[in-house]
């Protein structure tokens, strides 16, 4: 959080960035002093793992991708 205002780099939000901040310290996704899952209603909690599943989805296929490029290059 640029300012510590909870935006997120770009107004992202929370979780949004790499988990450098104070409540991040470095570790996956914000899990860090703040805790994890603060949400109203099962629902909303639903709706952020949802959201999460697919960040990682996304994350992973651009490791697959990098993988891939690199063995490319290797050949």
């Amino acid at each position: 959080m640029p300012q510590f205002d909870q935006t997120g780099p770009a107004g992202g939000g929370p979780g949004s960035g790499r988990g450098m901040g104070p409540c991040g310290a470095g570790m996956r996704r914000g899990a860090g002093c703040c805790g994890r899952r603060r949400f109203i209603s099962p629902k909303n909690e639903l709706a952020a793992l949802e959201e999460e599943e697919k960040a990682l989805e996304k994350e992973l296929e651009t490791v697959r991708e990098e993988k891939a490029a690199l063995q490319s290059k290797e050949k």
